[in-house]
C-alpha cells in the first residue's frame, strides 16, 4: 500500500501461503461497512507490515483477523509475522471495534503492536468509542515482542492458547469508566489488563507495565479501583517475570496479579520481581 487513506467496503482476504502484505508512510486501512479490514486464511509464511487500521463508523468484530475459528496447522516451519502492526478504535474519527486484533492460528509472531481504544481526540467518551479488548489469541506457540495496548473496556489482553510468550508489555487500563458499577467483571472490580484462560497450562510473560489513571476523565469517579492487573490460572507453567504497576490522580490497582502482592494507590509506582500465581 502506498501511502494514503484507504476505505474499505470489504475485508482485504489473504488466503495464498507466503503472501507479504506492506504499508508505506503510513498506509492506513479503515472498514466503513463494519467488516474486518484483514481476515487471513490458516495458512504458513504470512508478512503483514507497517499498517494502520482505523475502526469504522460501523461495528466492526475485529480489524484484523489472523486465521479463523478451526485453524489447526502446526506452522512451526513457516511462521506468519505482523511486523508494526497499529490498532485504533477512536481519536482521528469516532469508531468502534469488539477486538482490534485476533490471532486464531498457530506459531504466529508478532513484532512490535499498538493496540489503542481512544482516551482523547474524536469521540474520546466511554459510550461513543465502544471496544472491548485489543488482542485475544486463541492459537496456540504464539510469540509477541513489544505489546501496546490501552484503554479497551474490558479484558486488554485475553490469551486462550497455550505456550504464549510475550516480551514487553505497556498497558493502561481505560481511563473514563464513568463509575465502579460500569466497569465489573467477575471479581467486583474491573477487568484485568491481561488475563490468561483458566485452562491454559503453559504461558509466560516477561517486563510487564500496567498503569491506572483514573480520573483523567471528569465522567469518572474518584473511587473506581481495578482488583487484579493479571489474572492467570495458578499453575506451575504460568509464569510473569518483572510487573510493575502505576496508579496516578486517584483510584488504584489492588493487587499485580490475581490478589497476590501489594495494592498500588494514587501516586503510586510499584515493582514486582519474584511474584507469580504458582505461589496463590
Amino acid at each position: 500500500f502506498t501511502p494514503g487513506i484507504y476505505s474499505l467496503d470489504q475485508a482485504i482476504r489473504i488466503r495464498r501461503p507466503g503472501t507479504v502484505v506492506m504499508g508505506l508512510g503510513l498506509a492506513t486501512l479503515i472498514p466503513a461497512t463494519g467488516e474486518a479490514a484483514i481476515v487471513t486464511d490458516d495458512v504458513p509464511g504470512l508478512t503483514i507490515a507497517s499498517l494502520m487500521i482505523d475502526a469504522g463508523p460501523k461495528t466492526s468484530p475485529v480489524l484484523i483477523q489472523i486465521g479463523d475459528s478451526k485453524s489447526g496447522w502446526d506452522h512451526s516451519e513457516a511462521p506468519t509475522a505482523l511486523h508494526d502492526g497499529f490498532g485504533r478504535v477512536g481519536g482521528a474519527a469516532p469508531g468502534s471495534a469488539d477486538t482490534c486484533l485476533v490471532v486464531n492460528s498457530h506459531n504466529v509472531i508478532v513484532d512490535h503492536a499498538w493496540l489503542w481504544r481512544a482516551d482523547h481526540g474524536a469521540g474520546a467518551e466511554w459510550t461513543v468509542i465502544r471496544a472491548k479488548h485489543g488482542l485475544v489469541v486463541i492459537g496456540d506457540d504464539v510469540t509477541i515482542f513489544g505489546l501496546f495496548n490501552e484503554h479497551f473496556q474490558e479484558y486488554q489482553t485475553l490469551w486462550n492458547g497455550e505456550g504464549g510468550r510475550v516480551y514487553f508489555y505497556q498497558s493502561e487500563i481505560p481511563y473514563d469508566p464513568p463509575s465502579q458499577a460500569a466497569w465489573r467483571a467477575d471479581s467486583g472490580a474491573g477487568y484485568a489488563s491481561y488475563k490468561v484462560a483458566d485452562h491454559v497450562q503453559g504461558h509466560e510473560a516477561w517486563g510487564l507495565g500496567i498503569y491506572s489513571f483514573f480520573g483523567v476523565h471528569q465522567q469518572t469517579d474518584s473511587d473506581v479501583r481495578l482488583k487484579s492487573a493479571i489474572e492467570a490460572p495458578a499453575t506451575k507453567g504460568v509464569r510473569f517475570t518483572h510487573v510493575s504497576t502505576f496508579s496516578g490522580r486517584s483510584g488504584g490497582i489492588d493487587y499485580p496479579i490475581n490478589t497476590l502482592g501489594e495494592a498500588t494507590n494514587a501516586g503510586e509506582f510499584k515493582l514486582f520481581e519474584g511474584i507469580n500465581p504458582e505461589s496463590q
